[in-house]
């Protein structure tokens, strides 16, 4: 198997949103953005499938010095291998590779956010720099474009959030902040233990706001000489704000089930976004 089907393979298994973006792509953008997006699945494979948090730190550690090898020109695992020859052409940084890895030890080291700068910073790391990173891939003529794709990464975080509180809260984890919970007079117990209320509903709908606005925001940000490069973030946005929609029809049920486009739906939605803009 080659470094690109690798990555291929890796990207199609995940079930991803992202994989959708990808495929109208030319070639070599989309080899790169799969295997920048490969690259984002190993780390956070590290930390949701490793038990054990010193052999996750381990691997972890591993991934820093792979990095440092790749951009010495010496990769050795199938993903650094794909998206060695794509760091240059697409001014793919290896600070920002880095900082990924950052945000994936933060979950390492912390299970609860205790207000929404200190949730921000979190996202930065494991969701903005990677949508820096994938418009650079897609195709970059105004600095304003990475403005708009850093705030559109913090869009889909908080979107993850909403959308996997229950998941998150069976592995022991609350990025919801806490004085929010404490303002709605949720007990981070309730989402330990599923405990759907009036209560949940208003703070989820409250989240729900906050990720909308800031999509809002980032279309704002990004220039019109800059929007059909970056149609396969608009396609994410055009998914996720489903997700969203969804979500609140099901009345915030998200402590009890994961709410999720059918494939074929979000097919659509990629093609509808792709034509129009």
């Amino acid at each position: 198997m080659s470094p690109e089907d690798y990555c291929q393979q890796k990207t199609a298994q995940s079930g991803s949103s992202f994989y959708y973006s990808f495929l109208f792509l030319p070639p070599q953008r989309r080899l790169a953005i799969t295997a920048l997006y490969a690259f984002c699945r190993e780390v956070d494979d590290v930390v949701d499938e490793c038990s054990d948090t010193m052999l996750a730190r381990t691997k972890l550690v591993w991934w820093r010095k792979e990095v440092a090898q790749m951009l010495a020109g010496s990769p050795t695992h199938p993903v650094t291998k794909a998206l060695a020859p794509h760091l240059q052409a697409f001014n793919i940084q290896g600070e920002h590779l880095q900082a990924v890895i950052d945000g994936m030890e933060m979950d390492l080291d912390q299970t609860r956010y205790l207000d929404y700068p200190g949730l921000q910073r979190y996202c930065w790391h494991v969701a903005s720099v990677v949508g820096i990173m994938s418009a650079s891939i897609f195709g970059v003529t105004n600095p304003r474009t990475l403005a708009y794709a850093e705030k559109l990464g913090l869009a889909f975080q908080l979107t993850n959030i909403i959308r996997d509180v229950g998941e998150d809260a069976r592995r022991g984890r609350i990025y919801l902040p806490v004085n929010e919970l404490q303002a709605h007079g949720v007990p981070a117990a309730d989402l330990l233990n599923a405990r759907h209320s009036e209560r949940f509903e208003a703070l989820m709908q409250a989240q729900v706001r906050r990720a909308q606005a800031c999509y809002d925001e980032a279309f704002a940000l990004l220039p019109p000489e800059d929007r059909r490069a970056q149609r396969p973030g608009l396609i994410m946005a055009a998914i996720y704000r489903t997700v969203l929609d969804e979500i609140e029809r099901d009345g915030f049920h998200v402590l009890e089930h994961k709410i999720s486009l059918t494939p074929i739906r979000k097919l659509w939605l990629a093609w509808k976004t792709w034509v129009r803009n």
